[in-house]
């Protein structure tokens, strides 16, 4: 039997904690990091999961993504980990963006940019 809404908002709520440190963690870790967010359908959220971790420019997005991705990957672990969701982080939940490439082609608009997947 799936979940019910309230379970499924107990699971949000502990997802939205345990990444909230995970990102806590990361600004004092990793140059340029600023926010993350996450994205799903909670009724498939281990096929739709998708955390995107925002930096300030493309040149701070591509330093993580060479010299980070490990941490970041395990930073996110833990999180869902500490969310109690049996998930392994991949380059298929965990994406890369940057503040300047939004602004660039959706004009800051970070609600269009997720939902498209840009």
């Amino acid at each position: 039997m799936p979940p019910g809404k309230r379970e499924m908002a107990r699971i949000e709520r502990r997802l939205i904690t345990a990444l909230t440190e995970a990102c806590e963690t990361a600004k004092g870790e990793i140059k340029g990091f600023t926010w993350l967010t996450h994205t799903t359908d909670l009724n498939a959220l281990t096929e739709t999961l998708r955390i995107t971790w925002v930096f300030e420019t493309q040149a701070d997005k591509k330093l993580a993504q060479a010299n980070a991705k490990a941490r970041i990957f395990e930073l996110t672990a833990m999180a869902l980990n500490e969310a109690n969701i049996d998930l392994t982080p991949s380059d298929l939940t965990v994406r890369f963006d940057s503040e300047d490439e939004c602004q660039r082609t959706h004009r800051g608009d970070w609600q269009k940019r997720l939902a498209k997947g840009d």
